[in-house]
């Protein structure tokens, strides 16, 4: 038999936490007997989506600002109409050649509208198919609140046009969809969860840190680690602190921080054990992206939380705060922050008792493999 073939479209725009979560679930599909191509419109990264996925890079864009207005090259220049002609030749051209049995639009139609110039010319694409391939949306648990007037509308009106299946990367013992959709209850039927998309459990630390701060993906976490060196520099100088940038944390203020930085202090761009360090670690200091919060929700450490809340963004405090209200975190607000007050919660967060076992489900990942596994095995029934 051959092996069900997936198409999975993932376009980052700022950080990488889109790519990082559809790379585990390619990995994980994968290696569940699917045959999978993985569609990348950001800028590449090297590691993602990981060995042995096939992929399609389109010409990469990204965000032209934190607030996600537009979309730019990788030199920063606005993005035409020959542009998008070009990546949406691309994608139709690679759906055709992947002849898919499903097909994955990652975050879209709830998130991505920048990409509409392309993503509903392929939907309209899929529509003519023949045999037609399921369309599935696959989303993380808590989505951006306060949307413009219509929004939700729009979104519910094209998940029952064309998708057969909203795939939501959550717990809802955690988090259900309608509580940052409260449109979901339209659509109810064509909902499932697959529990929160981790990394497989991490070896055990290579080095060992009290205090590990990072910044996900780097491009909106200067604030953070500009106040993480002041802290280090504050706290006992036999604290031993790990500080890693991220991949896009500009070259010149990482060259800067590296320079100054306290002899207690160890600072990276990037570190491929990011998630085996964490179970060395006493306290973890980062913002809430889905990815790094369930980095440490795997690795069981002490946590502060720093959420992203430029641009009027809800996502990240939203998760921090329901994992505070489990016990499962410390909260510093992004408003807050400054080199003082993150010296203050780090104090508190060292003061706070070990974080209690939870039961949240990691293995989102596998259960996107289940479901879909699932979801072939109706059609296979009813065309039996």
């Amino acid at each position: 038999m051959t092996r069900p073939r997936v198409f999975l479209y993932v376009q980052h725009l700022l950080g990488i936490g889109h790519l990082a979560r559809a790379s585990h679930i390619a990995t994980a599909l994968a290696a569940e007997g699917f045959d999978v191509t993985v569609v990348m419109g950001g800028a590449p990264v090297a590691g993602f989506p990981g060995p042995g996925i096939r992929t399609v890079q389109l010409p990469p864009a990204v965000t032209s600002d934190h607030g996600f207005s537009g979309l730019a090259d990788l030199e920063g220049k606005p993005v035409d109409d020959a542009f998008k002609a070009r990546r949406r030749q691309m994608l139709l051209e690679a759906c055709d050649r992947c002849g898919p049995d499903i097909v994955i639009l990652e975050a879209f139609p709830f998130g991505r509208r920048q990409m509409r110039f392309e993503l509903l010319p392929l939907l309209d694409a899929i529509d003519t198919m023949t045999p037609k391939p399921f369309v599935v949306a696959s989303i993380r648990d808590i989505l951006q609140e306060r949307i413009k007037p219509g929004r939700s509308e729009e979104t519910v009106e094209l998940i029952n046009r064309y998708f057969d299946l909203v795939m939501v990367h959550g717990d809802p013992a955690f988090a259900s969809l309608g509580q940052t959709f409260p449109l979901a209850h339209a659509f109810e039927t064509k909902i499932a969860y697959t529990g929160l998309v981790a990394a497989p459990p991490p070896s055990p630390a290579s080095q060992r840190f009290d205090v590990l701060v990072s910044v996900g993906g780097g491009a909106a976490g200067r604030t953070l680690v500009n106040s993480a060196v002041g802290a280090a520099r504050k706290g006992p100088a036999e604290r031993k602190w790990c500080l890693i940038s991220g991949p896009n944390f500009p070259t010149d203020a990482l060259q800067a921080i590296q320079h100054d930085a306290p002899p207690n202090l160890s600072v990276f761009r990037f570190r491929e054990d990011f998630a085996s360090l964490l179970t060395g670690a006493r306290l973890s200091v980062s913002q809430a992206g889905y990815n790094t919060v369930c980095d440490v929700l795997r690795a069981g450490c002490r946590c502060l939380l720093v959420p992203f809340a430029s641009g009027g963004e809800t996502e990240q405090t939203s998760r921090a705060s329901g994992l505070e209200r489990l016990g499962l975190a410390t909260v510093l607000s992004e408003e807050d922050l400054s080199e003082t007050a993150l010296a203050a919660a780090i104090e508190h967060a060292f003061a706070r008792p070990e974080p209690q076992a939870h039961s949240l489900d990691l293995d989102g990942a596998q259960g996107t493999a289940r479901i879909l596994h699932g979801l072939l095995g109706v059609k296979q029934s009813q065309s039996a």
